[in-house]
C-alpha cells in the first residue's frame, strides 16, 4: 500500500492532465449543448481504461522496485543484473551506477595494493628488529647488575610492543588462522606469567595465582596474547600490592590487581580504540591499543572480555569462556 501511494504520487501529473482534458471536453461538449450522457460515457470509459494501464504499470514498477530492494542489500562488486530500463532516465541512472561500481572497485583495487604493500612493509620490519632485540638479550644475560635488569626490563617492553605491531597488522586480515581445541588453561597462565616474571621483580610485586585446573575451548596463540597483554597493563598501573589470578566462577576467568583503578567515565571506553582515558594522558607512552586488541580478538575466539574499576582501588578485567557453544574439529 505504501508503494502504492508512492507511485500515485510520482504520477501525480498525468493525473492532473487527464482531469484537465476531461473538463476542456465537458465544456466543448456543454458549449454545444449535446446530452449529459454523451459526456459522461466516454469519461468513464476513459476512467476504466486509466486504471487498467495504471494497474498494469505500478505490477511493473512494483516488480522492478523489488528487484532493485534486492540490488541494495548486496555488496557493490556483486551487483550485475538491473531491471529493464523502459525509458531515457533509467538508462542514465544504470549508467551512472555503473560508473560508480567501476570507479569503487578501481579504488579498493589500489586501496588493497598500497595495504598489501603495507603489511609486507611491516611484516619484515617486526621481524628485522626482532634480530637486534634478541642480540641485546644475549648481551645482557652475561651482566648482572640493577642497571641491566632494568634495561632488560624495557627490553622486554620493546619486544612486547614489536608484537603488538604484528598482532594489530594480522588482525583483520583474511591469512589471519584461528586453530580452535581444548586448552588447559593453566599452560597459557604460566607462561604468560613467566614472561613477565622479570617484571614482578624489578616492581617487587606479589603474585597471587594458583592452578585453575580449567579446559577451554579456544586458540591457544591468541588467548596467550590476550592474557599476556591484560598482565602487561595490570604491570604498567600497579605501583605496590598484588597481581591476582583466579576462576571467578566456572566459565571466568579473572586478573585483578591493586593499582590506580580506572575512573568511572573512562571504564565504558577503555575497549575503544586509542582510547586511553585519564590515566592514559598520565602516561605519555600509552597507545590505547592494547585493550581494543583483546576485545577484537576475544570477540573472534568467541569469549567476552569485561572490566571492573574503581579509581585508587584497581581493577579487574574478566574473560568469559561461555559466549557461544563452539565445538572442536
Amino acid at each position: 500500500m505504501k508503494l502504492f501511494k508512492r507511485y500515485l504520487f510520482y504520477k501525480r501529473k498525468f493525473f492532473i492532465l487527464f482531469f484537465v482534458f476531461c473538463f476542456f471536453f465537458s465544456v466543448s461538449f456543454a458549449l454545444y449543448h449535446l446530452p449529459a450522457g454523451a459526456v459522461l460515457y466516454p469519461v468513464f470509459v476513459c476512467l476504466f481504461a486509466s486504471a487498467v494501464c495504471i494497474l498494469a504499470d505500478f505490477r511493473i514498477v512494483r516488480k522492478k522496485h523489488q528487484m532493485l530492494d534486492r540490488l541494495k542489500n548486496l555488496p557493490a562488486s556483486e551487483i550485475r543484473d538491473f531491471p529493464t530500463p523502459d525509458s531515457v532516465s533509467d538508462d542514465d541512472y544504470r549508467e551512472a551506477v555503473m560508473k560508480l561500481k567501476k570507479e569503487l572497485a578501481d579504488n579498493e583495487a589500489v586501496s588493497d595494493k598500497k595495504y598489501s604493500d603495507m603489511m609486507d612493509y611491516y611484516t619484515v620490519w617486526v621481524h628485522q628488529i626482532k634480530t637486534p632485540i634478541s642480540s641485546m638479550k644475549l648481551i645482557l644475560q652475561n651482566m648482572d647488575s640493577g642497571d641491566s635488569r632494568k634495561l632488560s626490563a624495557e627490553l622486554f617492553r620493546i619486544e612486547q610492543y614489536v608484537e603488538m605491531v604484528l598482532t594489530y597488522l594480522r588482525l583483520d586480515t583474511s591469512a589471519t588462522d584461528y586453530v580452535f581445541s581444548e586448552i588447559d588453561l593453566d599452560d597459557i597462565i604460566r607462561r604468560s606469567v613467566k614472561s613477565y616474571a622479570g617484571e614482578f621483580i624489578l616492581r617487587k610485586l606479589r603474585l597471587d595465582y594458583s592452578p585453575v585446573q580449567k579446559t577451554v575451548l579456544t586458540d591457544e596463540k591468541w588467548l596467550s596474547f590476550v592474557i599476556c597483554q591484560i598482565i602487561s597493563n595490570a604491570l604498567k598501573y600497579t605501583f605496590e600490592g598484588e597481581i591476582r589470578i583466579y576462576m571467578k566462577d566456572d566459565k571466568t576467568l579473572c586478573i585483578k590487581d591493586s593499582g590506580i583503578g580506572i575512573s568511572p567515565e573512562d571504564l565504558p571506553r577503555i575497549f575503544e580504540n586509542g582510547f586511553t582515558g585519564h590515566n592514559g594522558r598520565s602516561d605519555k607512552k600509552a597507545s590505547g591499543i592494547g585493550l581494543y586488541l583483546c576485545k577484537s580478538i576475544c570477540d573472534r575466539l568467541g569469549h567476552k572480555i569485561s572490566a571492573e574499576s574503581k579509581a585508587g582501588e584497581g581493577t579487574s578485567v574478566s574473560i568469559h569462556f561461555d559466549r557461544y557453544e563452539l565445538k572442536a574439529e
